[in-house]
């Protein structure tokens, strides 16, 4: 075997000028002294808002550190070789985990090795093929810790990417709650329906106790701000990258003492941190997977020798597209 400093197996690198390419990955990231796993890489998916700003180079210099994944090779705006849905087969490990399927916030790669706190087993109840899921329902999960909705509240959920899909699934499951997602895509209509939430195109009640934007655009933080109610809280789970976002903070956000808080997963909501580790965080977040309905939002699947052509279809703004899985 390879030094783990030189070892390498097939990955995709984002160029950072919306291009990409299959070139060699390094495969070992852990040392000698810590207990590690070889994980096989069975599906992997693609988080099309932020990869799509990695691949696109929008990535804010301020922000290459705060920005990299939890195992990046390379450095923004690239050749980067980014990504964080990935799914595996233990091929060796300690006994109790060789041969399991483990969730780790690996890119897109064929093979690799970390230390084994790096992955999470998968419950025996969500099939690999819909564990790529786990990233994003990690991020709502964190959402909803950081709106700290309550039973009863009027819930609006504006843009249905995956992440605001899941937000509006999981504040629906809380008793009592009236949720309404928006986007002015129908075909998030049937998706939503499906989960149980109701959709619009576009909403006029502005007595929400609770928004959370979700959309990546900046006309939804107007949605959200103006469908919010009296002492409401928005949180802002979008992130924009190098684009500006203006806000209309005149008109009624003073009147109606309106609350903006941005919700980032990169850090564990401030009411949970003291408890909550980003172990147990992920744990819970493959164990909400188990839901079967969920399979809605995985609307696409591709080789992982094609991920130079899909990418750059997907960064371009595929509108359709929700979870784009990627089998090897």
């Amino acid at each position: 075997m390879a030094s783990p400093s030189t070892e390498t197996s097939p990955a995709f690198w984002s160029l950072g000028n919306g291009l990409g390419e299959l070139a060699d990955g390094l495969v070992g990231h852990h040392d000698d002294q810590t207990s590690w796993v070889e994980v096989e890489t069975v599906y992997s998916a693609i988080s099309r808002g932020t990869e799509a700003l990695v691949f696109n180079g929008q990535v804010p210099e301020s922000e290459y550190q705060r920005m990299r994944a939890p195992f990046q090779q390379g450095d923004f705006p690239g050749p980067v070789r980014f990504g964080y849905m990935n799914v595996g087969r233990v091929t060796t490990g300690p006994d109790s985990l060789e041969g399991q399927y483990v969730f780790c916030l690996f890119p897109h790669q064929r093979r690799y090795r970390v230390p084994v706190s790096a992955v999470t087993p998968l419950p025996t109840a969500v099939p690999p093929e819909r564990a790529v899921l786990a990233a994003n329902m990690e991020t709502a999960i964190n959402g909803l810790w950081d709106g700290a909705p309550l039973v009863g509240d009027r819930i609006a959920v504006v843009g249905c990417g995956v992440v605001g899909c899941l937000v509006a699934w999981l504040a629906a499951r809380i008793p009592g709650t009236r949720v309404v997602a928006v986007d002015p895509n129908p075909h998030r209509q049937p998706v939503l329906a499906s989960l149980g939430v109701e959709c619009v195109t576009t909403l006029e009640r502005d007595d929400h106790d609770l928004v959370f934007h979700t959309s990546g655009h900046p006309s939804g933080l107007e949605t959200a701000l103006s469908v919010a109610g009296n002492e409401a809280r928005i949180i802002e789970m979008s992130w924009y990258g190098r684009q500006a976002v203006p806000a209309s903070l005149g008109g009624t956000f003073h009147s109606r003492r309106l609350t903006l808080r941005s919700s980032q997963v990169g850090q564990i909501s401030p009411r949970q941190a003291s408890r909550w580790t980003h172990g147990n965080r992920m744990t819970l977040a493959l164990s909400m997977l188990a839901e079967p309905a969920l399979d809605a939002l995985i609307t696409g699947e591709s080789a992982f020798e094609d991920l130079p052509t899909v990418m750059p279809e997907l960064a371009g703004g595929a509108s359709d597209t929700l979870c784009h899985r990627i089998h090897y």
